[in-house]
């Protein structure tokens, strides 16, 4: 890159030598960039523009702006950014364009700002979660066949299966919380890309994307899911 102009958010940043910090970036054009701001970091969640430059995996970033005025989280809306952050620094590969991850990463902040606001916030929530999920699983090039299994087989509605990201739904004998029933996998097989998931939807695809993103994570689990789930319990004893 030669003085290119990026547009894309902080999503992490730690502080290097004296007065700079190594920040780590998603970005319209390469999706996530890393480099060195010499000054104060961007807050999180606020769109912004700054000039990238260098050939190495570490770009020298200058003329940072700052586009919106400052956004602030809270309570559940917290978590979900500190989830979606997390999530993009551990699986998006270094400058690759995301477009369709970046454009939903977006839109699940602005959600975000109204969360509080919402009638039904905990399915609103869940809602806009999944369909980052979707985006991100996707181009990060894990779409799911729910139409076959992992032998090519139609996926049949009184089956159960079970998951896994290398084969696919494989045909198991037994019923437990980590199978799948056919019904609840053909459930996606109409599903129109861009539209709000069905309660079905939604059921499957907290279980299915969860199994996934954590066999994409490896051994390190996610610190805002522990955190989220802390917050949770504190909350359930304090009652």
């Amino acid at each position: 890159m030669r003085n290119e102009v990026l547009h894309g958010y902080l999503i992490h940043h730690r502080k290097y030598r004296e007065r700079s910090h190594i920040v780590h970036l998603f970005t319209q054009e390469h999706g996530r960039v890393d480099g060195i701001l010499r000054q104060t970091p961007p807050p999180q969640y606020q769109p912004i523009t700054l000039q990238a430059s260098g050939k190495s995996e570490l770009k020298n970033f200058s003329k940072l702006e700052i586009l919106n005025q400052p956004i602030f989280f809270y309570g559940d809306a917290f978590f979900s950014g500190f989830y979606l952050n997390e999530i993009i620094l551990r699986l998006c590969p270094l400058e690759e364009a995301m477009p369709e991850t970046f454009e939903q990463y977006h839109l699940t902040l602005q959600h975000l700002q109204k969360l509080a606001e919402h009638s039904q916030a905990d399915v609103f929530l869940r809602q806009i979660l999944r369909q980052f999920e979707h985006a991100l699983l996707e181009e990060l090039g894990y779409p799911l066949d729910y139409a076959h299994d992992s032998n090519q087989q139609e996926i049949i509605v009184s089956q159960r299966y079970q998951f896994q990201l290398s084969e696919g739904f494989t045909p198991v004998a037994h019923s437990s919380a980590a199978t799948l029933s056919g019904e609840q996998i053909l459930s996606m097989v109409n599903y129109e890309k861009g539209r709000d998931f069905s309660v079905e939807q939604l059921q499957l695809l907290a279980k299915l994307y969860r199994q996934m993103i954590t066999s994409l994570l490896g051994d390190r689990p996610l610190k805002s899911r522990q955190l989220w789930i802390q917050s949770a319990q504190s909350k359930t004893v304090n009652r």
